[in-house]
């Protein structure tokens, strides 16, 4: 596999009603609100997909799957991956088609009741726009060899793809994982069945992907969980490795595929793949050995101190210690007597170690930044020594590339970048950081002098996009050739396809989802060897990207603006009285860094570091575990310095104004006689395609049209301090800085928590005897909302320029805005907030050019910039207006 393609999918299994028990109970009990915490605590996991099963005989499973899907759009955390709608009940399915925005999949249909029925449901699908997997199974039965998994794939993709309509991409294969160490000999080529079938459909079938669900394969080892994990795991190993796309599995139920014991991954794999006769008696014999097993034995801690100085090097290395570096280097310099050779020898050997335990998933992005502190601070030792060798000799060190990076222009985000940096270092690429807010003349000129091989960009913010396109024209216009990366939150394939490679073709352009990817793509994007290949199938994917968006562009619209507004959600405002604030106009409001700490949401803080997983069960992940709980003790540790020694001073400053609806809009007044009008926050209404009347929300909805009603607005930061950053950086310390920099971002968020709550119990008082523990904080389960200019509710943040206004909020608290619009210091929030007890989070979704021109005029700008500031929702192409269904 080339290019993107590469990316293996876990698909969510807990939101189905066959496979869990818990979410059975929850959906049957009516407990919605539940169940979709489960469906959020998967994608927090790291499923990149979610199956929806509501098969049950006492449940109305279309209501059910209805409801809950429902449910799922108005929930931006969950509604960002897509839905796979999984029942053996045809209208089941289509239910579930009808209400899930944007591209689902179906799961599953076959060939078991023939040919006919087979591609009246793949029609049908087909108009849905949706994907579908396809059960190997017919008329006669499920197939179990080798030869009739592949024989009815090949039957069902001549189908599909001549008579049905659907593109080879949106067709997934189900070969059928069947259990293995049954007991009866006809069992036992099952997975070796599976994984070859998978080989040959990948090969034979372009454009198809396959799946399976895991969980089949250890169903004779039901309650002794180390050999059902260690058989997943050496399972997916194979299958991934024959071109195996995504499956069905819990990822938290997996174990690295070189820590299973080797013993009982032998057993395992004889069984896997049927390569031994005797195979499964054997690891029936040795799984009792297994059970509730897996505790590693620890060494003597004092036991590496032994071992000759290379492999000390390496174990400092992949273990991040720094104690003892000065000291070993100094005996690896002696041994050599070549400071070149002791970075080129056995420092790069052990970070080529730390490379190789990342890049299979062995190591995590805390640990190889532990590790790049480890090198920096042995190469730091050593410069002086260096600097004099190549005054005698004129040597040069060697580099595997150089690398320049920057956030761009109007951005200020950059952890994300630093970490990508880190890695690569640790990989002897040499990175020219440019650091955030870099103008594009600054990062194409560096690039010049410093003969760079790659450029790379970053942002966080959207109109960072409309920035990298710029920067990508700009390479083309100079005559550029050298490959650009792209990353951060706010980009995507789907957006590089579309928008920066086109704009510039004399070189390759490649999206890098996370810093696990870098190293990979870098070394590819410099290599002699297979890089037209490489390049080759990011140009297919993009190619393919751009192909489907096309197809799609005309498949649904958008409820016109005029039935969008007749469908508006209205609040019973008859015997409602708002709630009025204890004061009007902006107050500053400071905070302790301590007073901020319980209000923390650790699982972000996870996440930024790419250890997928819910605080704090993350902390007792089986895969994650131990790099997790060795991150947060080191953040708990950070934290008590951060307090103790005065590193940080949060400000934040709240308002509040007197308010009302005019249609989509709400007016803010000059004070409560209401005759002078101050502001106007501008609001946009969903437009998707609903189905049970089910209201097209605005944040203007939850304002009081003619009764005295009040909105607020805040903004908070925990502060910057740039002298520690640089004694950080002096001290070739890129852990501990980018360690600040997220635990400073996560104490801007609970500031905003934290002030939040004074507002409902205090300021505002309408919740004066709330009592909310933090993880009821983290659920929302509180009245009123604060929603962001930028984000899902209001995506144009223009809109925070009228709210700095009305707040001062520079004044207030040294915040100011980027002409991107972006908030430096970058460990800032800003937002408003609506009191009423009905408001709730929503996203606008795509929206329709009739609302853009609506939008442009009550804002008094030209369509150009109404597109421009909404880029990212519209529901059309600004250049052609075709509609799009993406």
């Amino acid at each position: 596999m080339n290019g993107s393609s590469s990316a293996f999918v876990n698909i969510g299994e807990r939101t189905n009603v066959t496979g869990s028990a818990r979410f059975k109970k929850l959906i049957m009990a009516g407990d919605y609100a539940e169940a979709l915490s489960v469906a959020r605590q998967q994608v927090e996991n790291g499923a990149q997909i979610i199956d929806v099963n509501m098969d049950e005989g006492l449940l109305d499973s279309v209501e059910a799957m209805t409801h809950f899907l429902n449910l799922i759009a108005t929930e931006p955390d969950i509604a960002r991956v897509p839905i796979m709608i999984d029942s053996s009940k045809w209208e089941v399915i289509e239910a579930g088609l009808k209400c899930v925005q944007g591209k689902a999949i179906v799961n599953s249909i076959s060939m078991k009741e023939g040919e006919e029925a087979f591609l009246e449901q793949a029609r049908r699908i087909a108009r849905y726009g949706a994907a579908v997997v396809v059960m190997a199974f017919d008329t006669e039965g499920q197939a179990e060899t080798a030869d009739r998994k592949f024989a009815i794939c090949k039957r069902a993709y001549e189908l599909l793809t001549t008579k049905a309509g659907i593109a080879p991409e949106d067709i997934i294969f189900d070969p059928n994982v069947f259990a293995v160490a049954t007991g009866i000999a006809e069992h036992d080529d099952y997975g070796r069945a599976f994984i070859e079938a998978t080989r040959r459909i990948k090969t034979e079938l372009p454009g198809a992907h396959v799946s399976g669900g895991i969980s089949n394969l250890s169903f004779s080892f039901r309650g002794n969980e180390t050999v059902r994990r260690a058989m997943h795991s050496v399972f997916l190993y194979h299958a991934i490795e024959a071109g195996m796309d995504m499956a069905i599995v819990n990822a938290g139920q997996l174990d690295i595929y070189d820590d299973i014991e080797p013993v009982l991954r032998e057993a395992v794999e004889d069984v896997i793949l049927n390569r031994k006769p005797g195979a499964s008696e054997r690891l029936l014999e040795i799984a009792e050995s297994y059970r509730d097993s897996g505790e590693r034995e620890e060494k003597a801690a004092a036991e590496w101190r032994s071992w000759p100085v290379e492999k000390r090097l390496e174990h400092a290395l992949v273990h991040g210690i720094t104690d003892h570096i000065d000291a070993d280097t100094e005996a690896a310099l002696a041994k050599l007597d070549d400071p070149l050779g002791v970075i080129e020898g056995p420092l790069m050997d052990g970070m080529n170690v730390v490379g190789d335990l990342f890049g299979s998933g062995r190591m995590f992005l805390p640990q190889v930044v532990k590790s790049a502190r480890v090198m920096k601070k042995a190469v730091a030792w050593l410069l002086p020594h260096l600097e004099e060798q190549k005054r005698q000799k004129g040597i040069a060190g060697k580099s595997n590339g150089k690398v320049v990076m920057a956030t761009v222009k109007g951005d200020v985000h950059d952890i994300g970048k630093n970490i990508v940096g880190v890695v690569l270092q640790c990989n002897g690429y040499e990175i020219v950081d440019l650091g955030v807010m870099v103008p594009c003349e600054t990062i194409l000129k560096t690039a010049i002098d410093e003969k760079a091989d790659i450029i790379g960009l970053s942002g966080l913010i959207t109109p960072s996009l409309d920035e990298m396109v710029y920067v990508a024209s700009e390479m083309e216009r100079l005559g550029f050739d050298r490959p650009l990366l792209i990353g951060g939150a706010t980009t995507s394939a789907v957006h590089t396809a579309v928008k920066i490679e086109p704009a510039y073709s004399k070189g390759p352009v490649l999206h890098v989802n996370d810093a696990s990817r870098a190293v990979g793509v870098v070394s590819k994007l410099l290599s002699d060897t297979g890089r037209d290949d490489f390049l080759q199938g990011y140009r297919d994917d993009y190619t393919k990207i751009r192909e489907i968006r096309a197809r799609n562009q005309a498949a649904k619209s958008r409820v016109p603006l005029s039935a969008a507004r007749e469908m508006a959600f209205r609040p019973d405002w008859n015997g409602y009285v708002p709630p009025r604030p204890s004061f009007t106009g902006a107050k500053a409001v400071e905070a302790n860094v301590a007073d901020l700490v319980p209000y923390i949401d650790w699982t972000p803080f996870f996440a930024s570091w790419e250890l997928k997983g819910r605080y704090p069960q993350i902390l007792e992940d089986e895969a994650r575990g131990e790099a997790a709980r060795a991150l947060f003790k080191d953040a708990q540790d950070m934290l008590e310095r951060i307090v103790a020694e005065d590193w940080l001073h949060p400000r934040g400053v709240a308002g509040f104004w007197p308010a009302n609806a005019v249609g989509d809009d709400i007016a803010i007044w000059q004070n409560d006689n209401r005759s002078e009008q101050a502001a106007t926050f501008f609001t946009l209404r969903q437009q998707m395609e609903k189905t049970n009347d089910k209201a097209q929300f605005a944040l203007a909805d939850f304002v009081a049209p003619d009764a005295p009603d009040w909105i607020g607005g805040f903004c908070v930061t925990a502060g910057e301090n740039p002298d520690l950053m640089a004694r950080f950086k002096a001290a070739h310390d890129d852990y501990s800085g980018i360690l600040f920099s997220a635990l400073s971002d996560r104490l801007a968020e609970a500031f905003a928590e934290y002030l939040h709550e004074k507002v409902r119990r205090e300021f505002w008082g309408y919740a004066p005897d709330e009592a909310l523990d933090q993880e009821a904080r983290i659920a929302e389960k509180y009245r009123g909302i604060r929603p962001a200019p930028g984000y899902p509710a209001q995506p144009d943040h223009t809109e925070k320029r009228t709210l700095f206004a009305l707040l001062d909020a520079e004044k207030h608290t040294g915040v100011s805005l980027t002409e991107s619009l972006a908030m430096t210091p970058a460990s800032s929030v800003s937002g408003l907030y609506l009191s009423h007890p009905d408001s709730v989070y929503f996203a606008v979704g795509r929206i329709a050019r009739d609302q853009v021109e609506d939008y442009a005029a009550r804002k008094g700008w030209t369509l150009a910039e109404a597109e421009k500031a909404l880029a990212p929702i519209l529901g059309y192409d600004p250049g052609t207006g075709t509609q799009d269904a993406a």
